[in-house]
């Protein structure tokens, strides 16, 4: 009995030790390499070098890979690698727990649009209510730098792409199209932190924590994700994984000692809040009343 139940918490701790795994090595990597490297060669060191994990691990030219495949993958790597560099620009100036609860309104966004039903307009209604709290609005009290918070959206808006596009390679096998997307991803971002931090990227310091990074906030989170998704329904999965926000800012506190005041600690739990019930209306039929008239 004992190990059936165990049985059931796996994926549970699947996704809570992605989401954790996420987190200390976003931190870790804010800690240690934005200083030197800044958040252009962060973002090139973890993108590039999990990039070479992946394709270690997966070598996705064992399957073959079409034309329009191709094109597909290349879109979703260009969305993933804008994806990881906006946000490394928003960690700059904005705390972690916070730039990762804007950047959940671009998943939030397409779930939303894709369903568009009566119960969708009480998440829109949270999610505003918590990025109203965030953003320069003078609803929060305390201010936020105004161009992480673009960085973040810009993140957000990338996200939301990653997504659409990922859905596009959808029918390839995993491990391909994570590997073949990180490659794509990583041609986009290293440029951008050769540029920024030259040679510094190959100090073996910067290598060694740039490859921690990788594993850890990477390797490790996208193996655990895929565990719990061939055990968790969507919607299930979806819930646990809007976690991340809230994770994020407890980490936070003790490895970068970014404490939130009440109003943000309110404004994340207004996102996640939107994104849990968002994930678990998502596979519920809508009512016949509530239905739309003609999607």
């Amino acid at each position: 009995m004992s190990a059936s139940r165990l049985q059931r918490f796996i994926p549970f701790l699947a996704v809570l030790g992605s989401v954790t795994a996420l987190g200390i090595g976003t931190s870790w990597a804010k800690q240690a390499l934005f200083p030197v490297v800044g958040a252009q060669g962060t973002t090139a060191v973890r993108v590039g070098l999990s990039a070479l994990l992946m394709l270690l691990l997966w070598r996705p030219w064992r399957w073959r890979l079409s034309g329009t495949d191709a094109k597909a993958l290349a879109l979703y790597g260009v969305a993933l690698g804008a994806m990881n560099l906006m946000f490394y620009m928003s960690l700059r100036t904005l705390p972690f727990g916070l730039a990762v609860a804007i950047e959940f309104a671009g998943p939030l966004a397409v779930a939303i649009w894709s369903s568009r039903r009566a119960v969708d307009f009480v998440w829109v209604a949270l999610a505003i209510a918590g990025l109203g709290l965030l953003l320069p609005l003078g609803l929060g009290g305390t201010p936020l730098d105004p161009v992480g918070i673009l960085y973040s959206v810009g993140a957000a808006v990338f996200w939301a792409l990653y997504i659409i596009y990922g859905k596009r390679v959808g029918h390839l096998h995993a491990g391909q199209s994570v590997a073949l997307g990180l490659l794509v991803a990583a041609m986009v971002v290293v440029p951008v932190g050769v540029a920024h931090s030259g040679a510094a990227l190959l100090a073996p310091s910067v290598l060694l924590v740039g490859v921690a990074v990788a594993a850890i906030s990477s390797a490790l989170p996208i193996t655990l994700e895929m565990m719990a998704l061939k055990r968790l329904p969507k919607e299930a999965f979806g819930i646990m994984i809007s976690m991340e926000p809230a994770v994020a800012a407890l980490l936070a506190v003790p490895l970068l000692g970014e404490h939130l005041t009440a109003v943000q600690w309110l404004a994340i739990t207004c996102i996640v809040g939107a994104s849990m019930g968002s994930a678990a209306t998502a596979g519920r039929p809508a009512p016949a009343a509530a239905a739309p008239s003609a999607a």
